[in-house]
């Protein structure tokens, strides 16, 4: 049988869109079925007052893949920007990650042997053997100051859940550094593309068709099949509609303000810790691309449990949902025309750089 397309790709964002861009520069031909009224998936960006807004949440690309941080400087210019975010408890202001400013702020000390010697005996005092939970767990690696001032208020904000009836296993490490170094990831490339994400999928995606505001469920009812095989980067449960269960994700609601000063924080990404207030973090987007523009456009973060309609935007990786998802890999195994990707599709959460060595990958296995 002849079709007209070689790949149905659901959705927009970097999973399918690499895909899309590697199919086609190999002679394949694609359609794109994107549910949002734009393309680019969650690494969307929106320009308010002259400024590239994140419209999803802040996207820092970050890697120590050279491959991968090559393959997207051929789609843009990235900028030297290094995520330094600051978190503010109640009226205190500290560094992050934890680092010697933060420790520094934190107790009045200047050394790393001084750090090192206040978070020991913290832990020790505590006397935790064995973690029974999320609490018991960070405790342990970081003792009570830290945890309480930096760690407890934004995970219950972040899970709706208190830390005591969290697993233990999702804070597996948390690393402490004893210099004075701002730079939250230790990868040797880092950087935000110049004129934002939304280019680098409209190059990604060009020469391929694109149906927005189109629902992959209501799309096969209404369209006989012209593809050959499918890319889904969509929620693997619903396309089994949800037959062994529903997977548990988090969501975000997003609130923008455009204000009329140049400058509201002073930095891209300010953590509020505190469980007194309801929001994670206070984005302002200027400051990705170091803008002079006279206003500026800042975002509140607000999680928010995750229902049938709403955005799902963090798998929820505890053991019972890791358990469901498996079974649920098992039967995208039993469909070998389609082929499931990105954090929705893989019910993973991944970064940006992993994103893209996944469908790098998955290429590789589909197109010899």
């Amino acid at each position: 049988m002849k079709y007209i397309y070689d790949y149905l790709i659901v959705g927009s964002g970097l999973f399918a869109s690499v895909f899309a861009r590697e199919a086609m520069d190999k002679g394949y031909s694609v359609l794109v079925l994107e549910k949002r009224a734009h393309i680019g998936g969650n690494i969307y960006t929106e320009n308010i007052e002259g400024i590239n807004v994140h419209k999803y949440g802040a996207h820092i690309f970050h890697t120590s893949d050279k491959e991968i941080w090559d393959y997207v400087n051929k789609y843009s210019e990235f900028n030297n920007y290094v995520n330094s975010p600051v978190a503010v408890f109640e009226n205190e202001l500290y560094n992050l990650p934890f680092n010697m400013n933060t420790f520094s702020k934190m107790w009045g000390i200047k050394t790393p042997d001084e750090a090192k010697k206040i978070i020991d005996d913290q832990i020790k005092d505590l006397g935790i053997d064995e973690p029974r939970n999320l609490e018991e767990q960070a405790l342990k690696l970081v003792g009570r100051d830290v945890y309480h001032k930096l760690i407890e208020g934004y995970t219950e904000k972040q899970w709706g859940r208190k830390c005591r009836d969290l697993p233990s296993f999702i804070i597996k490490r948390l690393p402490l550094r004893f210099t004075y170094d701002n730079n939250y990831f230790n990868d040797k490339y880092q950087g935000i593309p110049v004129g934002g994400y939304t280019q680098i999928i409209e190059k990604l995606l060009s020469g391929s068709k694109i149906l927005l505001n189109t629902d992959y469920f209501e799309y096969i009812k209404n369209h006989k099949r012209n593809w050959r095989k499918i890319v889904f980067t969509g929620m693997i449960d619903q396309f089994f509609d949800y037959s062994l269960g529903a997977l548990e994700y988090r969501s975000v609601r997003f609130e923008n303000s455009v204000i009329g000063c140049e400058n509201v924080q002073g930095n891209a990404v300010v953590n509020y810790t505190s469980s007194k207030v309801p929001y994670t973090r206070i984005i302002e987007h200027k400051h990705f691309e170091f803008g002079k523009q006279p206003k500026s456009v800042i975002s509140y973060e607000y999680p928010s449990e995750w229902k049938p309609g709403e955005e799902p935007y963090y798998p929820i990786n505890d053991q019972k949902n890791s358990e469901l998802y498996l079974k649920y890999e098992k039967l995208a195994q039993e469909v070998p025309d389609v082929i499931f990707g990105g954090r929705l599709g893989n019910y993973k959460y991944y970064d940006m750089d992993k994103v893209i060595r996944s469908s790098l990958d998955s290429v590789k296995r589909e197109i010899r």
